[in-house]
């Protein structure tokens, strides 16, 4: 894919969102924790008000007690000054402890409800989208969030108090001095927001690149045997240097851009400083008179009016300083939740509701049925009729491309929006419930997926309906004890498990579907990957359950083909021929061009 048309993908999947919009669609899952947030913002007024005392107090001290040698006075205010310090300090802690508690509580509950959300998407939207940038959503994406509600959303409620306490007050304190200071604030506060608009479009570009980064890593890395073998590592460091290239760009750019700011901020309050003084020692009325606003000419301020000055515009830049920080972070924070809403509101949740499913006999009728995997594109099935009667196993044949996998994925709603019907036991698939009826409905692929856990549980997937003995019972069946033998059923597999031969982790996978006791097996190429010897127990296994399961099987191998009771011939998304081995052999139709052309394997 093109760089371009890259970055199209990324923009056409993002949910655009203001700070204001954040806050509201975050509170969606911080609700159950308002109380915490509540107690944060219940505690704000009373921690600025603490340390906003602080630098009026240093100057009482300084010219009601020091300067005029009042030391008697020096104790009271003393220890007033040490009482704002430590309440401050305790009612900081609370405060920053219930924030903590509240902004975990939320990212926790976040990052369960778009995991739950992504495990209930159609199969089609994970054939589009990459396994990394998922990941990149439910992890990277989510902790970016996390940063907006510890150090973003609500501290700002707490700066906005202290920026508002600390102007009333230096306004209390000498009106005139504040006016001449707050003269050069539209200048700082006009560069600030634009840095701050710059950064939400960089930090957006940031997220993008590392999606792309993480899903090429994944990629990469769950390929890496093919990749050494065809020697292409060179070629994949290009391709990797170029994506991570891009991320470096956009991560660069953002700091530089989030360095700025701070700069500007943190210069800003020297300069103020500077002015302060210079306004503070009288200076500024001959400059003043000269323009006509004489008025506004501060007189000579006090030591400790000076000194507290300066404490307050330490406090009044050390938020806005902050401020610009927590803006970088929201702005993250907005990227991050453009990506996860789009996830969120992406409009592709596999169907819920239906008809219940208990118990199935197997028959299935299938009538005009038709299915494309794009609403542009071409229909891949034209049409498709076949019956399956309980206890039948019917093969599935045809060349590449015919659309035999296509109807298996339909039949156990894999995927969905075919047209035509698909009856099961007289009931059309679409109108039943589907987390039941894949519970009635178990299908193997030729794929083996085996997760780093037990053995016990890659066969029960942690269902407390199937106990030891039903586990037990299922391996039986289908041959696969032999890993259970040599390294028992609490053995932790490694990834993919990597220490199972791909017979012995396919029978497993036989033994999954077993022992959730399926009414309709589905078994799309399942033994494409094994030996012979492999295939002959999971044939025997299949022989095994005939009499209480009825067996669809996508084969290409002959001595599946001709155990089955019916063959079904497919091509081009049709039924071009149905019949037994021995009949459709003779017909020297379809299915024989197929045995020529593959003798003991059908391709």
């Amino acid at each position: 894919m093109s760089r371009a048309a890259e970055a199209a993908r990324d923009r056409a999947e993002r949910v655009e969102v203001g700070e204001w919009e954040l806050a509201r669609r975050v509170w969606t899952w911080a609700r159950p924790d308002a109380w915490a947030f509540g107690l944060a913002l219940l505690l704000s007024p009373a921690a600025a008000a603490l340390s906003l005392s602080q630098p009026w107090l240093v100057k009482r001290i300084i010219d009601e007690a020091v300067v005029p040698g009042r030391l008697d006075r020096l104790d009271r205010l003393a220890l007033l000054y040490l009482g704002a310090v430590v309440g401050a300090y305790l009612v900081e802690a609370a405060y920053t402890l219930a924030l903590a508690w509240g902004g975990q509580r939320t990212i926790l509950r976040l990052r369960e409800a778009l995991y739950a959300h992504t495990l209930g998407l159609r199969q089609a939207f994970f054939d589009r989208q990459p396994a990394g940038k998922l990941l990149t959503r439910i992890t990277s994406d989510v902790e970016s969030l996390g940063e907006s509600l510890a150090a973003g959303v609500v501290t700002i409620a707490l700066d906005l108090l202290l920026i508002g306490g600390t102007l009333a007050a230096m306004f209390a304190l000498d009106w005139r001095l504040t006016v001449l200071l707050l003269a050069g604030a539209p200048p700082l506060l006009w560069t600030v927001n634009r840095l701050r608009r710059r950064l939400r479009g960089l930090y957006l570009e940031t997220r993008e690149a590392l999606a792309a980064v993480n899903a090429w890593l994944a990629e990469r890395v769950d390929g890496v045997q093919i990749v050494q073998l065809f020697g292409a590592e060179r070629a994949s460091e290009e391709a990797f240097r170029e994506r991570n290239a891009r991320f470096n760009r956009a991560a660069k750019t953002a700091n530089i851009h989030d360095a700025a700011m701070y700069a500007v901020v943190d210069g800003g309050s020297r300069i103020f400083v500077a002015w302060l003084l210079w306004a503070g020692a009288g200076l500024a009325g001959p400059a003043l008179d000269r323009v006509g606003l004489g008025w506004l000419a501060p007189q000579a301020a006090t030591i400790g009016l000076l000194v507290a000055f300066m404490d307050y515009l330490e406090r009044l830049f050390r938020p806005i300083r902050e401020l610009s920080g927590k803006v970088a972070v929201i702005q993250r924070a907005a990227a991050a939740l453009s990506k996860i809403l789009w996830l969120f509101e992406a409009g592709e949740r596999a169907p819920a509701g239906g008809e219940a499913v208990d118990r199935v006999s197997g028959h299935l009728v299938v009538r005009d049925l038709r299915f494309r995997y794009r609403e542009d594109g071409e229909d891949v099935l034209r049409g498709v009729d076949l019956e399956v009667r309980p206890g039948q196993v019917v093969a599935v044949v045809g060349a590449t491309g015919s659309g035999k996998t296509t109807l298996t994925r339909l039949l156990d709603r894999s995927y969905e929006g075919y047209r035509g019907s698909i009856a099961l036991d007289g009931r059309e698939l679409s109108a039943l419930e589907p987390r039941s009826l894949r519970r009635r409905v178990a299908a193997v692929r030729q794929d083996i997926q085996l997760f780093t856990e037990t053995i016990a549980f890659n066969v029960d997937l942690g269902n407390p309906a199937i106990g030891p003995e039903e586990r037990l019972e299922a391996a039986r069946l289908v041959h696969a004890l032999g890993p259970v033998e040599r390294l028992g059923w609490d053995h932790v597999l490694r990834e993919r498990g990597a220490e199972l031969s791909v017979g012995e982790g396919q029978l497993l996978t036989f033994a999954r579907a077993m022992a959730h006791d399926p009414d309709l097996v589905i078994l799309d190429e399942a033994t494409a990957s094994v030996d012979s010897i492999t295939e002959a127990l999971i044939q025997d296994a299949i022989a095994r359950i005939l009499e209480r399961k009825t067996v669809i099987v996508v084969a290409h191998r002959l001595s599946t083909v001709q155990a089955a009771d019916r063959i079904v011939v497919m091509d081009a998304g049709r039924v071009v021929e149905q019949g037994t081995h021995e009949e459709l052999a003779r017909r020297d139709g379809r299915y024989a061009e197929l045995l020529r052309a593959g003798a003991a394997v059908l391709r």
